[in-house]
């Protein structure tokens, strides 16, 4: 079973900003990724809002120390589901068919996350880009399933010494 923190490991983050729902992906601490965040903060096209694939299609699991009933946990644990002794998953992404129960809206149209601000650590870490503006394949791929265009290449400019 492909899971999301198996899709895309040790991969660096773009800092992509999700308009309307509150934060970004990524800290942004400098040049090219701050200018990035500023960008896609006022309006740009984000991939993520027309969608939702990967929220479709992959199992969801995370340490169950993220759940909100655990000290210092910020999921919701309502919507989640015991995975293991150590693990818990996001309701309705460990079945067929898939749907995670924090997304919103309708999937290749517009979509949301309804917990974004508290969403669980595989979600936060599954780029749309890689560190050097270059898509992830994964979504390509996920996009293609439902007749959404490829990612485009990001110009990101180097880091200022």
């Amino acid at each position: 079973m492909e899971t999301l923190e198996s899709a895309a490991p040790g991969s660096g983050l773009v800092a992509w900003c999700r308009r309307g729902q509150g934060g970004c992906a990524a800290s942004v601490a400098s040049g090219a990724f701050r200018q990035l965040a500023r960008a896609v903060t006022m309006d740009a096209f984000n991939p993520c809002l027309d969608c939702g694939m990967c929220c479709i299609h992959f199992r969801v699991s995370f340490y169950w120390g993220e759940g909100d009933d655990a000290p210092g946990g910020f999921v919701p644990a309502g919507m989640t589901e015991p995975l293991t002794p150590h693990l818990r998953c996001m309701k309705g992404s460990n079945q067929v068919p898939r749907r995670c129960s924090a997304l919103g809206g309708e999937v290749g149209k517009q979509v949301f996350c309804t917990i974004y601000e508290n969403r669980p650590t595989p979600c936060r870490e599954f780029p749309s880009h890689f560190d050097d503006g270059t898509p992830n394949p994964k979504c390509d791929e996920l996009r293609a399933t439902i007749g959404l265009p490829p990612l485009p290449h990001l110009s990101v400019m180097p880091h200022a010494a």
